[in-house]
């Protein structure tokens, strides 16, 4: 077969152990960022399980390049997918993917309109990429004596408030890490939210259209 087609087999194949991998690293990342009082053991534990997660991911990038045949240009033609490699914690939004992978597994294609699925996917995705946000900006800022981040929950409210685009900067990111996932959350939250509303509206556009082809109600 060709190497498309292997490529896919490999992607159905690790899709599920992968986003099982992802949350196991986020959730292992929290409990580092937040488990300040917890014993030194807990903390390398964590480490660990974030460094073996890191390394699978790592894998299914060499993998995926050495079956697609494509030599230096697929770094640049899955610019998303290094990008996820040399930042983990963005590894944590393809977890939306596993519904499609249980899907297929099933039926053999989604149940789920077009729309939908592009609509939930951005959804956990928001909420996922938000929670890791948060965490990130907490553990980088909380340390900065001019921070207005003091708590985790002043982190999750900045991550709300950024993803929505609303930003009303009663806190906001002082340290230069702390600015950059500022960065990397405005332009995803924009783009995230720009896939909500075009297919909202490719959907409404596709509803108006079926009911205009109908032809009014049903003679009695």
């Amino acid at each position: 077969m060709d190497d498309d087609s292997r490529t896919a087999r490999w992607e159905r194949r690790v899709g599920i152990p992968l986003g099982m991998a992802s949350l196991l690293y986020l959730g292992s990342y929290a409990v580092w960022v937040l488990g300040e009082g917890l014993p030194e053991p807990v903390h390398d534990l964590c480490l660990a399980v974030m460094g073996g997660c890191w390394a699978s991911f790592a894998v299914d990038y060499v993998v995926r390049w050495g079956l697609s045949g494509e030599g230096p240009r697929f770094v640049h033609r899955h610019w998303l997918d290094t990008v996820v490699v040399l930042l983990p914690l963005l590894r944590p939004v393809r977890v939306a993917r596993v519904y499609e992978s249980l899907q297929r597994r099933r039926q053999g294609e989604p149940r789920m309109s077009l729309q939908g699925r592009v609509m939930l996917y951005a959804g956990l995705s928001a909420v996922l990429l938000g929670f890791a946000a948060a965490l990130s900006v907490y553990r980088f800022e909380r340390a900065d004596p001019q921070t207005t981040v003091r708590t985790f929950g002043d982190a999750l409210w900045w991550a709300v408030s950024t993803l929505s685009t609303t930003g009303y900067g009663d806190v906001a990111p002082v340290t230069l890490p702390g600015r950059l996932v500022a960065v990397v959350l405005m332009g995803c939250g924009l783009a995230l939210l720009g896939a909500v509303a075009g297919s909202f509206s490719s959907w409404l556009m596709e509803r108006f259209a079926r009911d205009g082809d109908g032809g009014g109600p049903p003679a009695r």
